[in-house]
């Protein structure tokens, strides 16, 4: 029932993704997708987005995709995800990419967080690899609401 739940705010927050409807409501994620945003966001990440691979993909749920401008911001996007899910008591499993920093993977098994440098997200395009599934482009504007949904949670 919760992931019928989930699944249909997920589905409905992405079908107004390219409206001008309000933005996607994020507290239907967990704290620790919302605390990768967290993190991602509080190391100026670029072009946050969230796509829900449930029902497409066997390997994981959710992707969440950024990047930074250059290799020390992807590498500094990295640690500051790592850091402050391991703070609230998750581990990464494993993060591969880290010394080029075109792309840097860290597998949370039921989510995966992908951090480009720009011109690797360009190529790559997981946004249009995995064009079937849910989207949900992370809004500045929602990222101030992240803190306070990670405390209610």
């Amino acid at each position: 029932m919760k992931e019928k739940s989930l699944r249909s705010e997920v589905e409905a927050a992405s079908s107004r993704a390219g409206s001008s409807d309000p933005p996607a409501d994020l507290s239907v994620f967990d704290h620790r997708i919302l605390g990768a945003l967290q993190a991602a966001a509080d190391k100026k990440a670029f072009d946050l987005t969230i796509l829900d691979l449930r029902g497409i993909a066997t390997f994981t749920d959710f992707f969440i995709i950024t990047n930074g401008q250059n290799r020390r911001q992807v590498q500094a996007i990295s640690d500051g995800i790592v850091e402050q899910l391991k703070k609230q008591g998750t581990r990464a499993a494993r993060v591969e990419g880290y010394q080029t920093a075109e792309w840097i993977l860290i597998d949370y098994g039921d989510f995966l967080v992908h951090i480009f440098d720009d011109k690797a997200r360009s190529f790559y395009d997981l946004e249009r690899l995995w064009r079937e599934s849910a989207r949900i482009d992370v809004q500045p504007d929602q990222l101030a609401q992240i803190g306070s949904l990670k405390e209610e949670k």
